[in-house]
């Protein structure tokens, strides 16, 4: 009795024993003409055992590179497409280049900074909808600097979005009092309260 341990190991195990037995069947045959039709028939088996891919784009490609790798790229007929090359399953991808972008405060993060660029280069005219934008990035910068600091020291927060705005937005001397983040957490509670009613 053979067992599976025992057999070739299969090249992509997902399409079983029998399918590559046909593929190594193919390869064996002498006639380029019944080689060619064999692999087609092949294909049309293989493309059945996984239906649901069909809408997939390329499909039929991807079988053929598929056919061709568990061919061991041994079989010599002319593929519909131009299918994987031997060096090319191996070899390693090249290196993803991650942005590096250069926050003076990272616990801010990037898109504050984009925010307070807005504010700070005069892109918004309307006065009321200016100041919705100022009060919207000093909540979240509070929210922000909550996380990494126990104590809140709203000074320092002004200075943040004075320096970060490149000295354009200047609240370091005004009385403005942030919310408390306690509060607003109770507000936003109570209002999903309400709409649950």
């Amino acid at each position: 009795m053979e067992y599976n341990t025992q057999l070739k190991k299969l090249a992509l195990p997902e399409y079983g024993r029998n399918i590559q037995n046909m593929v190594d069947y193919c390869i064996m045959i002498k006639d380029r003409d019944e080689r060619t039709k064999c692999a087609n028939s092949v294909i049309n088996v293989m493309g059945n055992l996984f239906p649901h891919l069909r809408d997939v784009n390329d499909f039929k490609h991807i079988l053929w590179d598929h056919l061709a790798i568990m061919s061991d790229f041994n079989l010599d007929i002319d593929y519909p497409y131009e299918i994987i090359k031997k060096e090319d399953l191996f070899s390693k991808p090249p290196k993803l280049e991650y942005s590096h972008a250069t926050m003076k405060y990272r616990h801010y993060g990037k898109n504050l900074e984009k925010m307070i660029n807005i504010l700070s280069e005069s892109e918004i005219t309307d006065e009321k909808e200016r100041e919705q934008l100022l009060w919207l990035i000093l909540t979240h910068m509070k929210k922000s600097y909550m996380q990494w600091n126990k104590e809140v020291n709203e000074k320092k927060i002004f200075c943040d979005l004075y320096e970060l705005s490149n000295k354009k937005v200047d609240l370091r001397d005004s009385d403005i009092k942030l919310p408390d983040m306690k509060e607003m957490n109770q507000v936003q509670r109570n209002k999903k309260n309400q709409k649950k009613k």
